[in-house]
């Protein structure tokens, strides 16, 4: 099991890892919210790929991510959207959202 955090990697990367539920969301909410506001880079990319199993939540984290990023002037994309939460956008109609930050 990969250990569920939310960490600034090299070049503005936001690294999303393990389960995101109801549980882990609020303290990955802080921690990316911190983080975003101290990089440096101009365009951040939030990479999912070793979400492990994501709720809802993942993507509401996502959003609110996006929007954060957004208000610091910063251009975000997604990358490695796993098939969970790719679903729950589908459901949601937010495909087309996350698909325009591929």
């Amino acid at each position: 099991m990969i250990e569920t955090a939310v960490r600034l990697g090299a070049a503005g990367e936001l690294h999303l890892s393990g389960v995101l539920d109801y549980r882990t969301g609020p303290t990955l909410r802080k921690q990316g919210q911190a983080l975003i506001k101290a990089s440096d880079a101009s365009a951040l990319v939030l990479d999912c790929s070793e979400v492990e199993k994501s709720s809802s939540v993942g993507l509401a984290l996502l959003l609110a991510f996006m929007r954060d990023a957004k208000a610091a002037g910063k251009v975000v994309s997604v990358q490695g959207l796993p098939d969970d939460m790719r679903e729950i956008a589908q459901v949601s109609g937010l495909t087309e959202l996350f698909d325009q930050h591929q």
